[in-house]
């Protein structure tokens, strides 16, 4: 195995890696949903208010997935180690 071939391995375990990034927001945002649900339930005049935060939250939320997903397309595709 050349050095070559070694950085593509790395590189794709490292993607694998980052890749796990996207089970974080998956849970946080399944979790913000369930909560907004709740609050619309108990309190429905303020689903306006409810649904606009719990949106906002998981914009947030979904930017680590994001993150992981340009690191792990970064190493695969435009591998800087080359």
């Amino acid at each position: 195995m050349n050095g070559v071939d070694l950085i593509k391995a790395c590189s794709a375990i490292g993607a694998g890696l980052a890749m796990i990034a996207g089970i974080g927001p998956g849970i946080g945002q399944g979790y913000a949903a369930g909560k907004g649900a709740e609050g619309v339930g108990r309190q429905p005049e303020a689903q306006g208010d409810i649904v606009r935060t719990m949106l906002l939250g998981a914009a947030v939320a979904e930017t680590t997935g994001i993150y992981g997903l340009i690191v792990a397309l970064i190493l695969l595709f435009a591998n800087p180690f080359f």
